[in-house]
């Protein structure tokens, strides 16, 4: 697991600001309109949209939200219409980074975007630069104490989990993309699921000293921060003195 994963199932633990809580919820919104204009709204169909209901669930969106969404990418409902643009790049201490965005003004986000790696002396890249470092797989992040963490683990590779790690507080579940949803089901049959989606995973970390490491994960949440960025991947890792010292500050 990237140091970047680790910061960012502190930041869920720890729950939303409700001044974040809207924000929140529009990025939701819009990888439902997405996922309903690639694949429809028909959700026994609809991989891609069951996963980003199922995501919108698991960060408490209301139900009327889940469905004016849904109309929108139907078209049942009005709404501006979104393009996705993936950026790449490097970050603060050549870290390699990816972006996922959706927006209704390129310009603006292609310039948002780049102002922050500018700013944190990174620099966008050609696109394919740092993909390669990642890989598409199914993430399912479960709670877990000390006590339960084996019964976890064991369970997950049970139901076909490719590899399973334990951390302070959870567990973090790793199968092939088309494995989530059986997966998933299976753990949370006796499990609290945190969270389960289709994540870009690192193939091998950078670790980072404390400093560097603080600077570089200032530069992802801004960049998370960003209204048009849906997520963000890194490579980051620190060692867990780093965690300690970011956790007991949020």
């Amino acid at each position: 697991m990237s140091g970047h994963s680790k910061w960012s199932q502190i930041k869920r633990q720890k729950g939303v600001a409700d001044a974040k809580r809207g924000q929140l919820f529009t990025k939701l919104a819009r990888e439902i309109i997405v996922a309903v204009r690639q694949g429809g709204a028909n959700l026994e169909g609809n991989l891609q949209l069951r996963l980003a209901v199922q995501k919108a669930r698991d960060n408490n969106m209301p139900s009327e939200n889940i469905e004016r969404a849904i109309k929108r990418g139907s078209g049942e409902a009005e709404g501006a219409v979104l393009t996705e643009i993936k950026f790449e790049g490097y970050g603060p201490s050549g870290i390699a980074v990816l972006v996922e965005t959706l927006t209704d003004n390129r310009n603006r986000t292609v310039q948002d975007v780049r102002r922050l790696f500018t700013r944190h002396g990174g620099n966008l890249g050609e696109s394919g630069c740092v993909s390669w470092l990642f890989e598409t797989r199914g993430v399912i992040t479960v709670e877990s104490d000390a006590s339960d963490a084996e019964e976890i683990v064991l369970r997950a590779i049970d139901a076909g989990a490719e590899d399973v790690k334990t951390e302070k507080g959870y567990v973090e579940i790793y199968t092939q993309p088309q494995d989530l949803e059986e997966v998933r089901k299976a753990i949370e049959e006796k499990e609290h699921v945190l969270s389960a989606e289709v994540s870009m995973t690192p193939k091998t970390t950078v670790l980072l000293e404390e400093n560097k490491a603080i600077q570089t994960l200032r530069f992802l949440d801004q960049l998370e921060e960003l209204d048009d960025v849906q997520r963000v991947f890194s490579n980051i890792d620190f060692a867990e003195a780093t965690l300690e010292r970011l956790r007991s500050q949020t």
